[in-house]
């Protein structure tokens, strides 16, 4: 059996299966009792062919509008645009002054001449009632105006199914259906010739065992139903940072209406349709609603935002146009939705196991079936009255059919596949006590067969609730209090040097520091940021004052390859200047001067570069991670479509930031040790920060290697089977060293492996793995989309 399980159930696995491989086992699975009840639980195929139709049809429709917009734009500058369009009354009375379905051409078909008859982004913003800075105003009243006319950003579910849905399916298995004949035929027989009711005894019996199945299966599966109705609800507690009163608030992506400013940034989904207000360097995704993997420019020329795509670089401020069944993703989802799950490698065994007892049970109750009537027949050649033929011997046949279906009915365990599925929920609901939510079935199948571990070190090995706790500044190293503020430090700083520093912190950021309901102080941004903008703040600097003295012309959002972020702003006084932050060595060797204790730019010699090193060094075995920060001046002229500087900076300061160790890790290594699983850590970091943290962990060992990305790169597949087993901490790894260290541990060294991660430069290796585990609070869309499971204190998703 097991070979046979192996030869023609094998081809699925936990993640990213072949439609063929799941068309091909559904074929094997010939002698099914009852298919509603049997493949509940497994994908519908013709459902997802339906969605890839769509993606088709969407790609098409979106190439022939963007050909048509750009041929637009060729005649709108210098033409009169006048506008026939007539707003609704109900529209009108409601106090808005578009529609639904004009907002919808517009976005969907990338209708740039009828975008520019609104008047633009800040046109259709006013009419809707919005403003593009303070958004759209929270009264109760205004919102369900609002919701009445555009909608809400729900698409269309299938109605949940009641307890007598699920006794209809029941009623559905096929032996059941035959010994429902069997009882009508045993009991018009047994009254025709016993009378009632003594001859309805039999038939009475079989009609009782039948109801007692029905019933008693319907029950389980309504409650299982139930069970993954609450995991459903679990799955889609998304939420977004919107601008609603002049406040910046999070709110979930299902309360989303037309009007509404949504904050984005790398790895976002973009949540509704939209139009670009205002952003830089963002790069768009739109494989999951077009099948195309090239991505899209957004600015001010191609202002078009879809639902479902990914912000796959840069941040902007996008203004909600269309949501819900309205836009093409909810459509799409409303048929995705109907498709289900890909089923696990386990529940196809199942079902292999499932139909060779069934091919066995039915062959023994055709057998048992034969020798009874072999025998009655017999019997009766005996007795000489085999041309005599009886209603009692009509009902004693009858009874004899019933005995073999019952055969079918008991041997064949079509539950079986159901009651795994089952169990399997039953540890998802179990392990959302702990805050982790599992997003596929397969992953709890998979996860109790982990032989290695590949965390990430920030945000998962570590609390990533980060501060500043040192500085290098002017040639000083001084502690940060952040109890008390830094008043001692700042005015240690010489004034042009902390001027610098302040512009560098608050304009070269990808945080913002906002005024929130109560006039309370809040900084927003991933926790690096945060704690870089609350160095800045307790340095006593002012982030709006220092963002409206200088224009931002160009910003590179960070690059986790690159490592680095980069700014150019245009001074009051004119003229460009670059600020550059990013990964410490990699920008002081960017670096050919620096500040000296009086403020001053002067060259960075052996001396300065030593004393640096030293301090970025003296930083990280204190498991603190360091950051450089530096700046450029780059004369009058600067082209926002030339690329920021990659040398020639002035060095300005090192800052070094504390992540304390989560709680309970070391612990948790050692039983994984324990357990003979292998941990590793692999992270971004610096080489000495990641070994001063592994070792705190109990993961680096005195036998253990540690290495960095570009090392790890240049070794040859011969050279890596023999390193890889022994590596231990891998430090300054690109999104793709990941990769390639998990690829080499599934299919070179056969490990089943599992990877934790709470970015989006995770994806690559999330995707890769045999089990995903996805750090919920700090965790992108785009990263959720390649895993299995989600741990939270957090939420932790298992994908």
């Amino acid at each position: 059996m097991e070979n046979y399980l192996n030869e023609n159930f094998s081809d699925v696995k936990a993640k990213n299966t072949s439609e063929e491989a799941l068309q091909r086992w559904r074929k094997l699975c010939g002698f099914v009792k009852n298919k509603k009840r049997r493949f509940r639980f497994t994908a519908n195929l013709s459902k997802r062919f339906e969605a890839e139709a769509i993606r088709r049809s969407n790609q098409e429709k979106f190439r022939v509008a963007v050909l048509v917009s750009q041929a637009a734009l060729q005649f709108i500058h210098g033409l009169n645009l006048s506008s026939e369009y007539t707003v609704p009354e109900e529209v009108a009375a409601s106090g808005f002054q578009i529609c639904p379905d004009e907002l919808g051409s517009i976005v969907e078909g990338h209708d740039i001449k009828k975008l520019k008859v609104h008047g633009g982004v800040e046109g259709i913003a006013e009419k809707l009632s919005t403003s593009i800075t303070d958004g759209i105003s929270t009264s109760e009243h205004l919102l369900n105006r609002r919701k009445e006319i555009y909608g809400i950003n729900k698409f269309t579910e299938s109605p949940a199914r009641g307890f007598w849905v699920y006794v209809w399916e029941a009623l559905h298995d096929m032996t059941l259906m035959i010994l429902a004949v069997c009882a009508l035929v045993s009991l018009v027989v047994g009254i025709a010739t016993e009378g009632w009711p003594k001859g309805a005894h039999d038939g009475l019996g079989i009609v009782m065992s039948i109801l007692l199945v029905v019933f008693v299966t319907a029950t389980s599966d309504y409650k299982q139903s139930l069970q993954f109705k609450d995991l459903d609800r679990e799955k889609k507690k998304i939420t977004v940072q919107v601008a609603r009163n002049g406040f910046r608030r999070k709110i979930s992506i299902y309360d989303l209406l037309p009007g509404d400013i949504v904050h984005l940034c790398m790895g976002d989904q973009v949540p509704a349709d939209g139009l670009f207000v205002s952003g830089f360097s963002v790069l768009i995704n739109e494989s999951s609603l077009t099948g195309e993997s090239e991505p899209v420019n957004v600015n001010a020329l191609n202002p078009f935002l879809l639902s479902g795509t990914k912000v796959q670089n840069g941040s902007c401020k996008m203004l909600v146009t269309t949501v819900g069944m309205r836009t093409q993703w909810g459509k799409l989802m409303a048929t995705l939705s109907e498709g289900g799950d890909d089923e696990t490698p386990l529940q196809v065994k199942l079902n292999g196991v499932a139909t060779i007892i069934g091919k066995i049970g039915l062959f023994f109750a055709v057998v048992t079936f034969a020798v009874m009537v072999q025998g009655l027949f017999t019997r009766k050649l005996q007795e000489g009255t085999h041309w005599t033929w009886s209603g009692d011997d009509a009902l004693e046949i009858l009874e004899f059919f019933a005995i073999a279906v019952t055969i079918v009915v008991v041997a064949v365990p079509e539950g079986l596949p159901l009651a795994v599925t089952l169990s399997l929920a039953f540890a998802m609901k179990k392990m959302m006590n702990d805050k982790a939510l599992v997003r596929h079935l397969a992953a709890c199948e998979t996860m109790g067969s982990a032989t290695s571990i590949c965390s990430d070190k920030t945000g998962t090995l570590t609390t990533n609730h980060m501060t500043v706790l040192k500085a290098c500044i002017c040639e000083e190293i001084k502690e940060v209090d952040n109890s008390k503020g830094t008043p001692a430090f700042g005015s240690s700083i010489p004034a042009s040097a902390s001027k610098l520093l302040l512009q560098s912190i608050f304009n070269n950021t990808g945080g913002e520091v906002v005024i929130g309901e109560g006039n309370k102080t809040e900084i927003l941004g991933t926790p690096t940021e945060t704690a870089i903008l609350e160095f800045g703040l307790l340095l006593g600097g002012d982030f709006q004052a220092e963002r409206q003295a200088s224009k931002i012309v160009k910003v590179e959002p960070f690059n986790s390859v690159k490592k680095q972020m980069g700014v150019v702003i245009e001074l009051p006084e004119g003229g460009f200047r670059v600020h550059c932050k990013g990964a410490s060595e990699i920008i002081l060797a960017a670096c050919d001067k620096f500040l000296n204790s009086n403020g001053e730019v002067v060259p960075l010699n052996e001396a300065a570069v030593n004393h640096l090193n030293e301090t970025i060094e003296k930083f990280a075995s204190e498991a603190l991670r360091t950051l450089c920060l530096a700046y450029m001046e780059i004369g009058n002229e600067f082209s926002a479509d030339a690329p920021i500087p990659t040398e020639g900076y002035t060095c300005i300061g090192i800052v070094g930031i504390k992540d304390p160790m989560r709680p309970g890790v070391k612990e948790s290594v050692a039983i994984c040790r324990s357990a003979g699983i292998t941990v590793r850590m692999v992270t971004g970091d610096n080489i000495n920060t990641a070994k001063a943290i592994a070792r705190e962990c109990g993961i680096l060992t005195d036998n253990g290697i540690a290495i960095e990305g570009p090392e790890f790169r240049e070794k040859s597949d011969e050279e890596l089977s023999k390193l890889i087993p022994k590596i231990q901490v891998m430090a300054r790894s690109s999104p793709m060293d990941k990769h390639t260290l998990v690829k080499h541990l599934r299919t070179t060294l056969g490990e089943v492996v599992a990877v934790t991660g709470d970015g989006t430069n995770d994806a690559p290796a999330l995707h890769e793995a045999d089990i995903g585990l996805a750090m919920g609070i700090a965790g992108t869309e785009v990263k959720l989309e390649c895993c299995c499971f989600n741990f939270s204190s957090r939420k932790t998703y298992i994908l």
